[in-house]
């Protein structure tokens, strides 16, 4: 059963979201010691690992992530995320169809990508259990990411969907996290403002009292 809350504080990475200096087990560990509720595997990009190497790694960082209870989600690869038996799939605009793999994610967790009311009018979210809205701000941490709709779109889809869950996500750092949860969202998703972080620890701990 899904549970909103769980969206606090998603944290999304692959191997090539971490510095050079870690690794992304180390990364994720401390993430998931200091208190994130949700995590996301997104290995996309030039160095991504592919094939049995995927695979090994998610299973390694589901079985973290179930250390803490905390739900481990895969992006878009559905076929990765049957075989390794995540606890749910988040798909984009462009992937995907979700009517075509609901059936195989019964009980799972679906979370769909909208940037705007367009798509939000276009999707059905029949089996989506959230929606990730964004990006709030400018990102580097996604090389196809749209341009910043910031947290009015939340406000705006708010007045549409009432209490459906929506995580705010893209170019969110912990000094603009109160102005995102003022709008409405159920949490904050973020990459870089972890992976980056010199004090991962502090960085999460940050995050969650501005949640708060």
């Amino acid at each position: 059963m899904f549970d909103k809350s769980s969206l606090k504080l998603y944290f999304i990475c692959g191997t090539q979201d971490i510095p050079e200096n870690k690794t992304i087990m180390e990364v994720v560990t401390e993430a998931l010691k200091n208190g994130i509720t949700m995590f996301q595997f997104r290995e996309k990009g030039l160095n991504a690992l592919t094939g049995e190497a995927k695979v090994q790694l998610a299973q390694q960082l589901l079985t973290l992530c179930h250390d803490y209870h905390v739900p481990f989600i895969v992006n878009d690869d559905v076929a990765l995320a049957k075989e390794v038996d995540a606890d749910g799939i988040h798909v984009g605009q462009d992937d995907k169809d979700i009517n075509a793999f609901a059936h195989d994610f019964n009980g799972k967790i679906i979370g769909l990508s909208i940037s705007n009311i367009d798509e939000y009018e276009k999707s059905d979210l029949t089996h989506v259990d959230y929606i990730g809205v964004g990006p709030m701000y400018a990102t580097t941490s996604k090389d196809d990411a749209n341009q910043p709709v910031g947290p009015e779109m939340i406000m705006k889809l708010r007045n549409l969907i009432s209490d459906f869950p929506i995580v705010a996500i893209g170019g969110i750092n912990i000094d603009n996290t109160s102005a995102i949860m003022e709008a409405g969202a159920d949490g904050i998703s973020v990459i870089s403002a972890i992976t980056k972080s010199e004090y991962i620890a502090d960085t999460v701990q940050k995050f969650l009292q501005n949640i708060e």
